[in-house]
């Protein structure tokens, strides 16, 4: 069951946002926190009847709404959804709730308008994963910009807060060009190749650009522009420093929504390769080189790290990078295993820098120097940590590990090289994730602090039990993963292999 004469996507990602408005013209703070919840938790449960609607053995796009939006341009307010991007859409509304719940009682100043930029990110990021008109799709792009400029420079905890926000921005608009230069060109190709007349045969729809013949020149330029747009906000390397700032500045629960919302690594997937399938092929070199350098350096950078934020920072960047490699080996496993991980990152990047922020909170710190001897004040606190840590570094029996197996089989069989450079990836994340773990949870308490310190609270082991126990299921079946995505990542692949 695929169709519903029911506008849902739609309420998915407007209810969010009028959420937003109600929640800034509640005067009591409490009953504001309490709407904007309730609201959150109503998408949940709409993200969720959207993926009960949905036919996993359809690779189409499903679900789809279309309106004329500018009609003088041709863009249209056209959504859907397909097995690539419909797990997105709970995942991306329960790592809201979750952020919602870890700032409960931090955020003080001003916080019915921190629950109401929360709300109205939401709504833009689901948007980001429904859209299939690309001038749609970069309206919401854009949009995620103000909320997460106002909550990092806002609500930050570092002393360059705005600065970090600044450059968080800056980065974004930047990359923002690129992407926006290639939607024009796709979009005067496609009134070129059916011999009409600008701007009124001008077309923006995904799924028409897919079946509309594209230069090999042509694709080469749309390819590279759309790549390095997306590299910016993924972020690969050179174009990450604005991630591990962000991290040290930022308020957790924000980065975590930064580093769980992989959406730079979701336009490579959705738009860059399938668009122009040829120039994907033939530079295929490029993005095995982009993913194992980003791999490996982030992996480097974040074995000498001291600080827990900063290492989960560049820990997150390297994992960007086996991705790429996931992608670049153009095979089910490969495919299958990149899109699992970057669903990954919503459950176990975004909880890692969440018990970041309750160390933080606690400590005044998550530096190593300032630590020690955690588990034996913080029991609970270390036993989750250890679970998300040992997903991270893939051990079996976590949501990891199919992840990376289905990369590192994909990747060793693609080509041998990109394989080791997977397995030293991996050998390298148990490296420096086992190292600091060591030295701040183990060993004799050597801070009154850390001795003084408290467990997790009700709330706080709440939220956390909940990308727990999904770490766990999708660990133990990953075929709930898997079986939705692949007609979708069949399809996907046929593109690129065998041509539109």
């Amino acid at each position: 069951m695929s169709d519903i004469n029911f506008p849902l996507l739609t309420l998915i990602i407007l209810l969010p946002v009028l959420g937003a408005v109600a929640v800034g013209f509640i005067s009591n703070v409490r009953q504001a926190k309490n709407v904007a919840l309730g609201i959150a938790g109503s998408v949940l449960l709409l993200t969720l009847l959207a993926l009960l609607f949905f036919d996993s053995a359809n690779s189409d796009f499903q679900l789809v709404e279309q309106y004329a939006w500018i009609p003088s341009l041709n863009i249209e307010y056209l959504v859907g959804v397909d097995g690539i991007s419909i797990l997105f859409l709970p995942l991306t509304a329960l790592l809201t709730i979750v952020a919602m719940l870890a700032c409960w009682n931090s955020t003080q100043t001003n916080p019915r308008f921190h629950f109401a930029l929360l709300l109205a990110l939401e709504g833009v990021t689901i948007g980001v994963f429904c859209a299939l008109d690309m001038m749609l799709f970069f309206l919401f792009w854009e949009l995620t910009l103000p909320p997460f400029l106002f909550l990092i420079g806002l609500w930050g905890i570092g002393s360059q807060r705005r600065s970090a926000a600044m450059k968080y921005t800056l980065f974004m608009l930047f990359g923002g060009v690129p992407l926006l230069l290639a939607i024009i060109i796709l979009a005067a190709n496609h009134a070129f190749q059916i011999g009409g007349s600008m701007p009124y045969d001008l077309s923006f729809s995904l799924p028409i650009l897919l079946e509309t013949p594209l230069h090999e020149n042509m694709q080469t330029v749309v390819f590279m522009l759309l790549l390095f747009g997306f590299a910016v906000k993924a972020p690969l390397v050179p174009f990450h420093t604005w991630l591990p700032a962000t991290a040290m500045e930022g308020p957790t629960h924000i980065v975590a929504l930064l580093m769980g919302l992989k959406l730079g690594l979701y336009g490579i997937l959705r738009f860059a390769m399938p668009l122009a399938p040829n120039a994907a092929v033939e530079f295929l070199w490029m993005i095995s080189i982009l993913g194992v350098i980003t791999l490996i350096y982030g992996a480097l950078i974040a074995l000498q790290q001291t600080n827990l934020r900063r290492l989960l920072a560049y820990a997150s960047i390297s994992h960007v990078g086996l991705v790429m490699i996931g992608i670049a080996s153009l095979n089910m496993q490969g495919v299958q295993g990149a899109v699992f991980q970057m669903l990954n990152f919503t459950l176990i990047a975004s909880a890692l820098i969440l018990i970041a922020g309750f160390i933080q909170h606690r400590l005044g710190s998550t530096d190593v120097i300032h630590l020690g001897g955690l588990a034996k004040v913080m029991p609970k606190l270390t036993c989750l940590y250890f679970l998300f840590v040992l997903a991270s570094i893939g051990i079996p029996g976590t949501s990891g590990f199919p992840a990376e197996l289905l990369m590192i089989v994909g990747a060793l069989k693609s080509n041998t090289g990109l394989g080791i450079a997977a397995l030293a990836g991996a050998i390298l994340g148990a490296g420096y994730m086992l190292s600091y773990t060591r030295r701040a949870f183990l060993g004799p308490i050597t801070h009154d602090d850390v001795l003084q310190s408290k467990d997790l609270q009700k709330r706080e082991l709440l939220l956390l039990c909940v990308p727990a126990f999904l770490v766990l299921v999708f660990g133990f079946f990953p075929d709930m993963i898997l079986g939705v995505n692949e007609a979708a990542s069949e399809a996907w692949l046929s593109r690129l292999l065998v041509g539109p």
